[in-house]
């Protein structure tokens, strides 16, 4: 299932883009999640006049991968991908089956792996996690501009 459209204003009351994805969680579902990515932020760019940094466009495709690659690794099942742009922002979420809270390690330079959530809540603006009977929703906010 993939879905495009406008929906409810932002803080600043402009108008958002979403879209969403499902992804049946085998192993091509995070390459199919990061060119769902580029090709939303290509679109909000020509379809919408949105500015879309560079740093933006990679950043939204490492957040979406280290997101889809957790989900995939630990909640059996399909996932949901929803992307939304609102205020210069977009907002990565990914709905999973599983729900238990996911937790960054400490830092261990020796480790090798298992870094990807460190990573997500340090590029990001916001991260946020939303428990539901069903699973959770993993939220990273990324500006659309520096």
């Amino acid at each position: 299932m993939e879905s495009v459209g406008r929906d409810g204003a932002g803080p600043s009351g402009a108008s958002a883009i979403t879209a969403a994805v499902s992804l049946n969680g085998g192993g091509t579902c995070i390459a199919e999640a990061r060119r769902f990515a580029s090709d939303f932020l290509d679109g909000a760019r020509t379809d919408h006049g949105l500015s879309v940094s560079a740093r933006a466009m990679d950043l939204t495709q490492l957040v979406v991968s280290e997101l889809v690659t957790n989900a995939h690794k630990y909640a059996p099942g399909p996932l949901l991908m929803e992307l939304r742009i609102a205020d210069a922002v977009v907002a990565v979420t990914v709905h999973d089956s599983v729900s238990v809270r996911p937790e960054a390690r400490s830092v261990d330079p020796r480790r090798i792996g298992q870094h990807g959530l460190e990573i997500v809540m340090a590029v990001a603006q916001d991260f946020q996690v939303d428990l539901e009977p069903d699973g959770k929703r993993v939220t990273a906010s990324i500006a659309l501009t520096p």
